[in-house]
């Protein structure tokens, strides 16, 4: 079970640094914040993107949960097992089946730095 949560970490670490990419973040921001960390615990394997928790993985299943809060496992977001990790894409923030393509980067319709800036309503003066 321990290599197969490995293999799993190592996936989502993959896929999230690939949508970060596709998104346009400097490769200094993609090392931080999608590097994957495994940490076992007796009934639960937590695995963690960047600084933050995202999954825990039942050790006697290996079924893939969300989480509450941190060390909180959440039931109601099942994400399948470590033997259906290829039926999804993990690299968003909450996992999606793999047949559903990614949506393309954003463009706002203005070409790299051209892009208009905040504007605010004037004040009125007394």
């Amino acid at each position: 079970m321990k290599n197969k949560i490995l293999a799993f970490a190592a996936l989502v670490q993959s896929q999230t640094e690939q949508r970060m990419r596709n998104s346009g973040h400097q490769e200094t921001t993609i090392a931080i914040f999608s590097k994957t960390s495994v940490k076992p615990g007796s009934k639960y394997t937590k695995v963690d993107i960047g600084t933050s928790g995202r999954y825990m993985v039942e050790n006697s299943t290996g079924n893939i949960f969300g989480i509450k809060g941190y060390g909180q496992v959440h039931k109601g977001h099942f994400y399948g097992t470590v033997d259906t990790t290829a039926n999804y894409f993990w690299g968003d923030y909450y996992p999606r089946k793999s047949d559903q393509t990614p949506l393309p980067a954003v463009n706002h319709g203005c070409a790299a730095g051209s892009c208009p800036s905040l504007t605010f309503a004037p004040t009125l003066d007394k």
